[in-house]
């Protein structure tokens, strides 16, 4: 005589009423940084010729993400935060997770394939304009828009097969696998075998092709013989790099633990970085180092 869960209870960051008030007007500022930051980029590239080459392409694309990003966790928080309830649907749990998994499994590909642009851009100057087509470009983003939503499809199609019969607590911000899986009635391997295959193919893949795109660019810029050139070739890698290493450290300290049973404030914590902070710094660090952008803005 199991019964179905058909909603969840979201405990969220913090208990006590004072804090969560706190939390509100923290929350929704950086939400509006975020979102103010990335459309204010993404205006630039648009109405800036000079800002009409392939790199900023991309990067446009990851302002979108990281409004979107930002946007399929916070807002709902913040509406919970203010009317006190704390119960997500189970429908809309699913749909929070789905779009989640698109936009993080986007950014994965996006992030290569701005490494691999760099790569073109350094090592192969003279034949950069031609191969880096706008053809390619759009192909590229296109490809990168497909493989997420497989992934997303994939995870969300699955779990809809796991019973709920509960307990129905999620000791989080937002619906993601790790906690849906130890909810579950029924089995998970499947599951987590699906993730841990994912994973390889959306994270080590991606990783691994940046590694050695980044490898070659670093031998190409260590035999430029001014010291300026060197400088300048590093600095276009350097807002980049430093964009990669915050999202796949993130990344992998969240789903790389899934034999662990309890739910800490450790996943919190990873989660308010990944949703959060990633997305409102990316604007801030490509902005502060790059002189065309700040010209722009």
């Amino acid at each position: 005589n199991r019964t179905s869960v058909t909603e969840f209870i979201l405990l969220g960051l913090v208990e006590t009423e004072q804090l969560q008030t706190v939390l509100f007007v923290v929350f929704l500022f950086a939400y509006l940084v975020t979102v103010g930051g990335n459309l204010s980029i993404l205006a630039a590239i648009l109405v800036e010729p000079k800002l009409h080459t392939p790199m900023y392409f991309f990067l446009g694309n990851l302002s979108v993400l990281d409004v979107g990003c930002i946007t399929v966790t916070v807002p709902s928080m913040l509406a919970r935060l203010l009317s006190h309830k704390r119960t997500i649907p189970y429908g809309a749990c699913l749909t929070q997770l789905f779009f989640f998994h698109l936009l993080a499994g986007m950014d994965c590909f996006l992030l290569t394939v701005m490494a691999y642009d760099r790569f073109l851009a350094i090592c192969q100057p003279l034949t950069y304009s031609t191969r880096m087509s706008q053809t390619l470009q759009r192909m590229l983003v296109a490809v990168s828009w497909a493989l997420g939503f497989s992934n997303a499809l994939n995870h969300t199609l699955t779990l809809t097969t796991l019973n709920f019969c509960g307990p129905n607590v999620i000791n989080h911000f937002y619906c993601d696998l790790p906690q849906l899986f130890q909810l579950s009635c029924s089995s998970t391997q499947l599951n987590e075998l699906l993730l841990f295959i994912a994973a390889a193919f959306m994270a080590v893949t991606p990783l691994v092709l940046i590694t050695v795109s980044y490898a070659y660019v670093a031998a190409a810029v260590l035999q430029i013989r001014s010291v300026e050139g060197r400088k300048k070739a590093f600095s276009t890698c350097g807002s980049h790099l430093t964009v990669v290493c915050l999202f796949y450290g993130t990344g992998i300290f969240n789903y790389m633990r899934l034999g662990s049973e309890e739910s800490s404030d450790k996943d919190k914590g990873v989660g308010v970085f990944n949703t959060v902070i990633n997305p409102m710094l990316n604007p801030l660090i490509y902005s502060l180092r790059n002189p065309d952008v700040q010209g722009a803005l």
